[in-house]
């Protein structure tokens, strides 16, 4: 039993005294960095927002314009 305990003991001793005595390098290469061009177009937003804000006028002007030739 305790040649059992010993030969652990030993086999133990030596892995952790190997594997403790390995060392890593971890290379960082540079990052490189470009610019990004980004082309938004914005044309359809602001042609809704638009047709919105004039959409109060263009029915006035039906209701104008269907309650002039009813009186003609």
């Amino acid at each position: 039993m305790i040649k059992k305990m010993l030969l652990l003991l030993a086999a133990t001793s030596f892995l952790t005294a190997f594997g403790c005595a390995t060392s890593h390098k971890v290379e960082v290469a540079p990052v490189e960095v470009k610019p990004i061009h980004i082309t938004i177009d914005v044309n359809v937003k602001v042609d809704k927002a638009l047709d919105d804000f004039f959409g109060d006028v263009d029915s006035a002007e039906e209701e104008i314009g269907s309650s002039s030739t009813a009186t003609e």
